[in-house]
């Protein structure tokens, strides 16, 4: 049963409402996540924000749904890993990628460095290493990565955290943590 109850539809203001609708029209569905975080448009709308901010980024579908797949993993939401894995199904990745990047592994070298270096901004709260840094430097080309990478594991957090808070009823295939 979860700890944050999600809001009810017809209890919404009309802004939040307008916008929860718009989320079920792009998706096809509302998840929980949204009509949890609906209990303040303001975190909803941040979320909305940034997710869509970073999808517009250098990272790939595949690579954001390996970042956050991992993230879930390391923070150990099963909402969003659950989420994620279904996710990244649609976005092309198969269940061997899904289970590498809970490994913290991936199957091509730049992916599994982008993997790595989320891991380790976790891991160690954003203070990586230079070699960290210089490593996903060199193997994606540009400092802008690490900052678009870091940028991707700070929204993941703010979901499992949000998701471990309110205890969001995983309404997805459940992904055993």
């Amino acid at each position: 049963m979860p700890r944050i109850n999600p809001v009810v539809m017809d209890k919404l203001d009309p802004d939040t409402g307008e916008v929860l609708e718009s989320v079920k029209t792009k998706l096809g569905s509302l998840p929980n996540i949204f009509t949890t975080f609906a209990q303040s448009p303001v975190a909803l709308n941040g979320y909305l924000q940034l997710s869509d901010t970073l999808s517009h980024g250098q990272l790939t579908s595949k690579q954001r749904e390996l970042i956050a797949i991992a993230v879930a993993q390391q923070n150990q939401c099963g909402y969003c890993l659950s989420a994620h894995a279904a996710i990244g199904k649609g976005a092309g990745l198969e269940n061997d990628d899904v289970m590498g990047a809970r490994k913290g592994m991936a199957s091509s070298p730049q992916n599994e460095a982008i993997v790595k270096f989320a891991l380790q901004v976790v891991r160690t709260q954003g203070a990586v290493s230079d070699e960290d840094l210089t490593n996903i430097v060199k193997t994606c080309g540009h400092e802008g990565i690490a900052l678009e990478i870091a940028s991707n594991v700070a929204l993941n957090i703010m979901t499992n955290y949000m998701n471990r808070l309110a205890d969001t009823e995983i309404d997805f295939p459940n992904v055993d943590l």
